[in-house]
């Protein structure tokens, strides 16, 4: 699926996805069309989803992280996407993930403090539709952080 030169296009985005398309291209040994060439096509194939900016929510004062394990009341057939809308609609909700298993669905809330998280606990989470039952983890380091694969 994929040729030696696309995965070094891969490792060197991975490195560094700010890099130019000459700078790519030169640290690849391709010509820039040829190498263009190849970024268009895997991201056409949804191999390169994009390019983002990753946030550090504590340096701008969000402070709170807390991951939060739902189990949904599944009795309406209906439970889950009104679940998963009403949780879309909260700001401080970065990240949402299903599962299969006990538990039905992850939120990552962030909050300034711990008074701001209790606020956003009791008026946006607590209010979410079809909740059977819910587990908190506050997140206190994150020790390892690297989305880079071996490619």
């Amino acid at each position: 699926m994929l040729s030696d030169t696309d995965r070094r296009i891969l490792r060197h985005l991975q490195t560094d996805p700010s890099l130019t398309s000459a700078e790519l291209s030169e640290r690849c040994g391709l010509s820039a069309s040829a190498c263009w060439r190849r970024v268009e096509r895997m991201q056409a194939q949804g191999i390169l989803r994009g390019q983002h900016a990753i946030i550090n929510w504590a340096a701008l004062g969000w402070e709170v992280e807390v991951s939060l394990r739902f189990t949904i009341d599944k009795t309406n057939p209906r439970a889950f996407d009104e679940f998963l809308a009403a949780a879309r609609a909260v700001r401080e909700v970065t990240e949402i993930q299903t599962f299969l298993g006990r538990v039905d669905v992850r939120l990552h809330v962030i909050a300034r403090d711990m008074a701001h998280y209790q606020q956003i606990y009791r008026e946006k989470i607590l209010t979410l539709p079809h909740i059977a039952d819910i587990e908190a983890l506050m997140q206190v380091a994150v020790i390892a952080e690297d989305e880079s694969l071996p490619i």
